[in-house]
């Protein structure tokens, strides 16, 4: 689904009241594309249902993030999060209540497991993340026409055998898949060789690729710091689509707006 008033759209909208042609042309390759809506921390079950009603009169299937697990980002640029555990569940129930029967793909929790392998979430919260990815994927699954993608890192991470076994206690066995890439910029070629490589060991699940930003792959010069948030010179990937490179790709996404 297209947001018609997504913030690209906005924005072509601005441009062309200003005389800025050519820039609504450029901002238009993004505003004509489905991007994913990430749902916020205030209003869970009103913003799914928004998004899901609209979609569903579009005929469309509407995208959505959950980026809300307590102690999100290792307390990074993007700390934050559920209060605790049972404000997680809380919140998992009302976006659930807000897709209800609609169609619905959900990429869950970019960056959870992985930080969980990586050591950087405190040791006392492991045990108790574990579970809310669990319980997450299980409300979300048994939803009669969503399809869950637990994230799993990306091509620049590490290797596969580090994060399956957590994959699998995070309810990836119970997911409909997995993703790769969120919000990253490493090639559609390389996210393919990683995520094969994941199936493989994950009985052959199959996944999606965010190609919102990865259109150059990663930037490999200047500040190391550069590298991950906006770094210069990157371009779109490959256009949301079902029509991938591989049977096990169920799509290219945009996830992270570009």
């Amino acid at each position: 689904w297209v947001n018609p008033d997504s913030q690209a759209a906005r924005q072509v909208a601005a441009y062309l009241k200003e005389g800025r042609t050519a820039d609504a042309e450029q901002i238009r390759k993004i505003a004509e594309q489905p991007t994913a809506e990430w749902i916020g921390p205030e209003h869970p079950e009103q913003e799914a249902r928004g998004f899901t009603e609209a979609a569903d009169k579009a005929g469309r299937i509407a995208l959505l993030v959950l980026y809300n697990i307590p102690h999100r980002d290792c307390g990074q640029y993007s700390q934050g999060g559920a209060s605790d555990g049972d404000a997680y569940r809380a919140w998992v129930d009302a976006v659930a209540r807000g897709i209800g029967d609609r169609p619905a793909m959900v990429i869950l929790e970019p960056d959870a497991v992985l930080h969980l392998v990586d050591g950087c979430t405190p040791e006392e919260f492991e045990e108790e993340r574990y579970d809310l990815l669990r319980g997450a994927v299980d409300t979300l699954t048994a939803l009669k026409n969503t399809t869950v993608y637990l994230d799993a890192g990306n091509a620049g991470w590490g290797h596969p055998d580090e994060i399956y076994e957590p994959l699998l206690r995070a309810g990836a066995d119970r997911a409909d898949g997995f993703a790769v890439n969120v919000a990253n910029f490493y090639s559609t070629e390389d996210s393919l060789a990683y995520g094969k490589q994941l199936s493989e060991r994950l009985g052959g699940k199959h996944f999606v690729i965010d190609t919102s930003r990865n259109g150059n792959g990663p930037y490999t010069g200047g500040d190391p710091d550069e590298r991950w948030c906006n770094p210069p010179g990157r371009a779109l990937g490959e256009a949301p689509t079902t029509r991938t490179a591989d049977p096990l790709v169920d799509a290219y996404l945009w996830v992270k707006r570009p």
